[in-house]
């Protein structure tokens, strides 16, 4: 069934020199034999995808008979197989009159095709082996995809394939699933980009597909009248519409062989109906001409001020090549010195922009610059205003020069170059994705193909960024208007400048980078594990060198540990303080580094501030000094104490509103972790502070530390211990790890308890928290198993059968080392109550279960948990961050994972019977529905005692 194929045959050629003769536009032409159609066809499509020289994995495109495109990329090292098909239709393509339609069929393909009709026949089979799902409706596009245990693939193309196939649109789960595109919505009710959208849908050509309505809610999705066709006539009518092979593209990535996974997709993809389909295309303009300029000011609920200008150009995408929009937006979005930012956030009026190009439709697009106000800047936009258009002015006059394109393309290239892979499932989506709008030779080089400046095309970007070709959107929480958007219920009103602006001055135009890395080989050499490179009393620094990932990168990571950091609300706040001048302090001066590849951050935790180092090696140890020069003797100004302390103000004042299921999860760690202090203890202590106060804690914090480091990368042993040795001689630590508090899970009350978080959304929710007895090996397997047991039939029953809401889920959710398992549910308009009840007599239900459990329906899940644990770390930055954890640790185990794994298979259905009764016992409620007052979490925390690390009579 097979129309082509082609392979990477040249594995034993350079990567290099592969490079260069796939990325080269005149290939040598080939002899064909006459009417050798075959063979003219089979030139034509040997083409595989442009790859990093250090890419080693094997790529093969297949279009199979019916036109679907397949990518297949076999990596010998993935631990997971994963796929992804993304279809060329999304919400643009709705009909009037069911606005959310392509998002509902979504919905509706999981829920049983003609081989496995049952609804959760999919879900499960991922589930039990190792594996996730899930899918989203774009305004273009419909991706669906998973990830699984590679020996299960064959099974869950099977499945998987079926969607595409033989979906049976359950016309019994029609209703209950209406409901749940409908939670959906009302989860995201209050997102503020949601609701920023939802404005500029009615400021833009209401001709334009991509305006409308996209999630879909009950009223949207209403059964049609009486005489028309029905709800699921009208859904299976779109699919057949706008669901092909020709319009669908494929992508798999999993450990097989080539040959292996061309032959799971041959038996499994052939069957999907060629409808001889095209991809939709949008001819109808964005924005009116005769609409702009239009200043519009709407309401936002979270306590932020934001300024975007939106300008309608052309759609880049097909400009790839020479990316003409690219240059303008970083010169506009740079935050070095002279920069637009920069000079707003001097004069007091800023703290934060970006720039680029946002949402598109194939044919037009909005660039975008945002701002994020302070308080003075909301009081002066159209001096922003003004100050924006004098940077442009300046890019107008001597901004697009050659060498500026240069230096940004040396840059794409070098990250092309030590690309590193993402997880299988990340990669199969973004391939497919990739796959059905750039050439195959382009799939994996498209975001970073620079080929040279096309001067007229970038003239064309920049002509457009004017004041008569522009909308200005003001948000604000104290915004009031006349007007109500229709899906997402934001006030907005037009607005009328009352005089221009005066720019501000002091913009200048970066000149060239001087962090631009220059030594990028490879040092040979792969440690199995950190290994200490210092060990006193004081100081203790670990280093693993790396070569797996092909990249001469290193990540550092330096905790500065004093016993006060968190003692009280007060020095939790100071220590946030410290970490957030230091990122501002430095982010003009290191703006250029992170450009390069080069970036480095300080955060807050409960024992200190750990500084974070991550980038080439070349270049990494001026980029310590600096940091550690600037935190230790820099002048902390009172504009800059006051920017950091009002974007930590506002972000504790926009807590309630974040979203509901961030709060339970975050009033859980309040809860069950010490020390802990709440968003509202912390936003009190905030206000009684000034920059001495910062000052003195400053010097009171660096003169009693104790210094943790990590390095993991490709750097040897000799740069490590130089390096660390800088560090020492400049933090000079004086007390021992003795001296510093540990972070401490807290046991549950004996009692089932209910706590409220402080929040102000609108829907009601209820986590549950079945705690474990101890912080044992053991204790942590079977949790682990009992939580994946629990997975699927908890989403089963309650979202898919009992329609409870959209964000629905279990699963293993430790404080530390302490095991624990979260029942949550989020829904817009079922009250905790209730939701408690259900949840009680689901896991009345397990427990019936659990006693009819045999080991050998136990054996999937604990491969799939084994499985789970025993994943390859796909990125240098995620093995470091791995390590870096398990040194917080009281005993520091860098293979305590793989202990834990070999742990879960010992584990059996009478050592889940015998923990069962205990976490039915060792329960915490977050519950909350509209008006709740919030409970005292503090009191509930100080009454609690640590969990036993090994229960008595171990």
């Amino acid at each position: 069934m097979l129309r082509s194929t082609c392979l990477k045959r040249w594995r034993h050629l350079p990567a290099c020199a592969l490079l260069g003769v796939i990325a080269s536009s005149a290939m040598a032409p080939f002899a064909l034999a006459a009417n050798d159609d075959a063979v003219a066809d089979a030139v034509a499509d040997t083409v595989t995808p442009i790859t990093s020289p250090f890419d080693s994995r094997d790529y093969r495109v297949l279009t199979l008979e019916n036109g679907l495109d397949v990518l297949l990329v076999s990596d010998p090292e993935a631990d997971k197989a994963a796929a992804s098909m993304n279809v060329r239709v999304g919400s643009a393509q709705d009909p009037d009159d069911l606005q959310g339609l392509a998002h509902f069929l979504e919905h509706m393909l999981f829920l049983g095709t003609e081989p496995y009709p049952e609804p959760d026949a999919y879900q499960r089979y991922i589930s039990n082996n190792a594996g996730s799902h899930n899918a989203f409706t774009a305004q273009q596009d419909t991706n669906y995809f998973f990830d699984i245990e590679p020996s299960a693939l064959p099974g869950a193309l099977d499945r998987f394939s079926e969607f595409f196939i033989s979906p049976l649109f359950n016309a019994e789960k029609l209703e209950s699933e209406r409901n749940i595109v409908h939670s959906e919505y009302m989860a995201r009710i209050r997102d503020e980009s949601r609701r920023e959208n939802d404005v500029l849908n009615q400021l833009l050509n209401p001709e334009n597909p991509t305006t409308g309505f996209a999630v879909g809610s009950r009223e949207t999705l209403a059964s049609p009248p009486e005489g028309e066709a029905n709800l699921r006539e009208r859904i299976i009518e779109f699919y057949h519409q706008h669901y092909g092979a020709n319009v669908m593209n494929l992508a798999i990535v999993a450990p097989q062989p080539l040959d292996q996974l061309e032959e799971l997709v041959a038996e499994r993809f052939a069957e999907i109906p060629d409808n001889n389909l095209s991809v939709p295309t949008v001819d109808v303009p964005l924005v009116e001409d005769d609409t702009l300029p239009l200043y519009i000011e709407r309401q936002s609920l979270k306590d932020r001020r934001q300024l975007r200008f939106y300008f309608p150009v052309p759609d880049p995408t097909d400009d790839y090549r020479t990316k003409p929009a690219q240059l303008i937006a970083h010169l506009l979005g740079h935050e070095g010195d002279g920069s637009l930012l920069a000079v707003l956030r001097e004069a007091g009026l800023a703290d934060g922009l970006s720039a680029g190009v946002g949402r598109s439709d194939g044919n037009q697009a909005l660039f975008t610059v945002s701002i994020s106000l302070t308080p003075a800047g909301a009081e002066r936009l159209d001096d922003i205003q003004a100050t924006l258009f004098a940077a442009i002015e300046q890019l107008r006059n001597d901004g697009l020069a050659a060498w500026r394109y240069e230096e940004q393309a040396k840059l794409s290239e070098q990250n092309f170059r030590f690309q590193q892979q993402g997880a299988p499932q990340q990669e199969a989506t973004r391939l497919a994705m990739n796959l059905s709008r750039y050439p195959v030779e382009d799939v994996q080089y498209a975001a970073y193909r620079m080929d040279g400046p096309d001067t007229e095309r970038q003239q064309t970007y920049l002509d457009a960024l004017t004041q008569d070709n522009m909308l200005r959107v003001y948000s604000a929480p104290d915004v009031e208007g006349d007007n109500v958007s229709p899906w997402f219920n934001t006030q907005w009103q037009k607005q009328t400048p009352d005089q221009p602006g005066q720019a501000l001055s002091g913009l200048a135009l970066p000149g060239p980078n001087p962090f631009i890395a220059s030594d990028l080989t490879l040092l040979e050499g792969q440690d199995e594990q950190p290994s200490r490179l210092i060990d006193t009393p004081s100081f203790t620094a670990w280093h693993m060198q790396v070569a797996r990932f092909d990249t001469p990168k290193v990540e550092w990571r330096v905790s500065l540990q004093n016993p006060t950091a968190s003692y009280s609300a007060e020095e939790a706040v100071l220590t946030r303080l410290l970490a957030s001048w230091l990122n501002d302090s430095l982010n003009e001066s290191l703006y250029p580094a992170w450009l390069a590849g080069q970036s480095f951050s300080a955060y807050p935790h409960a024992r200190g501030i750990t500084l974070s180092f991550s980038g080439w090696r070349d270049g990494q140890t001026p980029l310590i000094e600096q940091a550690l020069e600037q935190l230790k003797s820099a002048k902390i100004t009172d504009n800059a104490f006051e920017r950091v302390r009002y974007q930590l103000q506002r972000e504790w004042r926009n807590a309630s509103q974040s979203s509901l299921y961030g709060q339970a999860s975050r009033t859980l760690g309040e809860a069950l972790l010490t020390p802990q202090w709440s968003t509202a203890e912390l936003l009190a202590a905030s206000d009684r502070f000034d920059r001495g106060h910062l000052e003195d804690f400053r010097q009171r914090f660096l003169d009693a530390l104790y210094v943790d480091a990590m390095a993991v990368g490709n750097l040897d042993e000799t740069l490590a211990r130089d390096q660390t040795q800088l560090m020492r001689g400049e933090l000079t630590p004086r007390l021992t790890r003795n001296d510093i508090a540990n972070l401490t899970p807290l046991a549950v009350s004996e009692e089932h308890r209910v706590l409220h978080p402080h929040s102000a959304r609108e829907e009601s929710l209820v986590l549950r928290y079945l705690q474990g007895r101890d912080q044992t090996l053991q204790e942590q397997a079977t949790t682990r198993v009992i939580a994946k047991w629990l997975e699927t039939p908890f989403y089963q029953q309650l979202r898919t059968e009992q329609q409870l809401g959209y964000i629905v889920n279990a699963g293993y959710s430790p404080l530390l080392e302490a095991p624990g398992i979260a029942l949550m549910v989020q829904s817009p308009d079922v009250e905790s109550g209730t939701i408690a009840e259900r949840m009680e007599s689901f896991l009345d239900e397990a427990s019936q279960r659990l006693e009819q459990l045999s080991d050998e329906d136990l054996t999937s899940y604990r491969q799939a948990v084994y499985d789970q644990l025993r994943e390859r770390d796909t990125s240098l930055s995620g093995m470091a961050n791995r390590y870096w954890q398990a040194t917080a640790l009281d005993e520091v185990r860098f293979d305590r994972r793989d202990q834990l794994a070999e742990q879960v298979l010992e584990v059996s259905t009478e050592d889940m019977q015998n923990l069962w009764p205990a976490l039915r016992e060792r329960t915490l409620d977050i519950r909350f529905n509209p008006g709740d007052e919030p409970s005292d979490i503090s009191a509930y925390r100080e009454a609690r005692s640590p969990l036993p690390k090994v229960r008595e009579g171990n």
